[in-house]
């Protein structure tokens, strides 16, 4: 018999000690071993029972989550899922605490304290059992200055050498903040990014990329424009595609239902990239539980454009790359710390293109993946950090 997932609850709300573990109970592979008031409570909670995964409040009275979650990560690091809130700062102090170490995150219903919690239970189920299978995964080194960087002014605006497609799911923030950290600001091609996450939280995410990177980083609009160092996120909520248009290449928005379960898709970003810019078209799939963005990932390579998977074992959650990976749609595959590398050394600025790295094809290990006698470069991780 499988081991059942033994979780703590840390909530300052009686009643949300008490509605949690009822909807967790639905669930025979999970098991609530307690529940704690406050962070001191938890921690102590976490010696004593020592639970798989534990469920954090942020917003709690003596010891908030924010700091439960820095001393969890300093004594014994556990997978944690977050509850936020739906406000501007709660978005905010998610963000952080993502970048601190938690896994992924749950908004509360804004009428959770009317005891309404149906509509996130099959999330909170699912969240916790992908936490589960993740530890032990090592995040990537992620920045938690609240110092902006510096730019270097107003760049011209420039089209994209090319278009660099990227979907990601769970554990997608850290690694696109670990990722886009190290591109430069001369970057001569465009980003445009499906990140799941929920209507509002993707703006106080583009402008905190914006403000750790060198690239211009904000959330997109219909009709913005796709521009050399211009990184482009979809909102929550929303699909994103991209036309070619006559005032230039430009990113498009709708509201077409959800496809895989998700607005917005990686598929139908990947898609829309595939068929306006075939050849010159670049897929990245990382990070991120389910198999969204491996259908469209096909669409790109079966057009003539370059298609990437990050490696599994770099992965918080490895299925969406695993999927493309599986059905033989990722040209490259390459782990977290040297994607940067690569798509600076292929698609950045000339006087990068000699960078020295182990993520360079000289360094590349080449594997047999499927039975069409494809190759896919397997590139090993990198000493190096560019």
């Amino acid at each position: 018999m499988t081991e059942r997932i033994r979780v703590l609850v840390v909530d300052d709300s009686a009643l949300m000690r008490k509605l949690i573990p009822a909807i967790l109970a639905r669930d025979s592979a999970i098991e609530v071993v307690g529940t704690a008031m406050d962070g001191a409570f938890a921690l102590k909670k976490i010696e004593e029972l020592q639970p798989d995964v534990v469920t954090l409040d942020l917003e709690m009275p003596r010891m908030d989550g924010m700091e439960t979650l820095r001393l969890i990560m300093r004594r014994a690091p556990l997978p944690v899922i977050l509850f936020s809130t739906h406000s501007k700062e709660g978005g905010y102090a998610t963000l952080k605490a993502l970048a601190l170490g938690a896994v992924d995150f749950v908004t509360k219903p804004k009428d959770a304290a009317a005891g309404r919690l149906e509509e996130i239970a099959d999330q909170l189920i699912a969240k916790i059992k992908v936490a589960k299978r993740a530890a032990g995964r090592r995040l990537p080194p992620a920045i938690v200055d609240d110092q902006p960087f510096k730019k270097k002014g107003i760049r011209a605006p420039l089209p994209p050498r090319r278009v660099i497609a990227i979907g990601i799911s769970t554990g997608g923030p850290n690694a696109l903040q670990y990722v886009l950290t190290q591109i430069p600001a001369d970057f001569q091609s465009t980003i445009v990014i499906v990140q799941h996450m929920p209507e509002g939280f993707t703006e106080m995410f583009a402008k905190r990329l914006d403000e750790c990177c060198a690239l211009e980083v904000h959330e997109a609009r219909s009709g913005d424009l796709l521009l050399a160092g211009r990184v482009l996120i979809c909102p929550g909520n929303r699909h994103m595609m991209v036309r070619r248009m006559p005032r230039g290449d430009m990113a498009v928005l709708s509201d077409g239902p959800p496809v895989n379960g998700h607005r917005p898709s990686a598929d139908v970003l990947f898609h829309s990239v595939a068929q306006e810019f075939g050849l010159t078209a670049v897929g990245v799939l990382m990070t991120g539980m389910g198999d969204d963005g491996a259908e469209g990932l096909g669409a790109i390579k079966a057009a003539g454009g370059m298609t990437i998977a990050q490696s599994e074992d770099t992965c918080v959650v490895s299925g969406m790359p695993r999927a493309a990976i599986l059905k033989g749609y990722a040209n490259k595959i390459i782990p977290l710390d040297g994607l940067a590398t690569f798509l600076v050394n292929q698609y950045g600025a000339e006087r990068h293109a000699t960078v020295q790295s182990a993520a360079a094809p000289s360094g590349a290990e080449k594997i047999e993946k499927n039975d069409k006698n494809e190759k896919v470069e397997k590139i090993p991780v990198s000493s190096q950090r560019s």
